[in-house]
């Protein structure tokens, strides 16, 4: 059983920065694809960003596309995602997930959360 816990978010001004980190334990992490999601008030969760199990690959939404950075370290266990240039509506829920599958790389369907680290950006 995978289990992740996210940390690193806060509140931060318009046009700051937050760095999201995800520590992993009880899996094999270089195996898992690693994603990012985010969830705001009253509305649905949507996919951030993705990054294979090497992290040679990577995906963005077209909202963060340019702004946000997602990497991997697997001797730390840890999937980051750095996030530059933000604005208010970049206010949600962050959260974890991964999957070992390729397919929840593609389709953006993973089976393991985290419980999430809030940001929230002020104007």
């Amino acid at each position: 059983q995978v289990q992740l816990v996210e940390s690193g978010g806060g509140l931060v001004q318009a046009g700051g920065s937050l760095r999201l980190s995800c520590a992993t334990s009880g899996g094999t992490f270089s195996s898992y694809y690693m994603g990012w999601f985010r969830q705001a008030p009253g509305k649905e969760r949507e996919f951030v960003a993705a990054i294979s199990a090497g992290g040679v690959m990577t995906s963005y939404a077209d909202s963060v596309k340019g702004r946000f950075t997602i990497s991997r370290d697997n001797a730390k266990n840890t999937v980051y995602l750095q996030m530059n240039t933000l604005k208010p509506e970049d206010t949600a829920l962050y959260y974890c997930a991964a999957d070992s599958s390729f397919s929840s790389y593609v389709r953006h369907n993973f089976n393991y959360w985290g419980q999430g680290t809030q940001v929230t950006v002020s104007s």
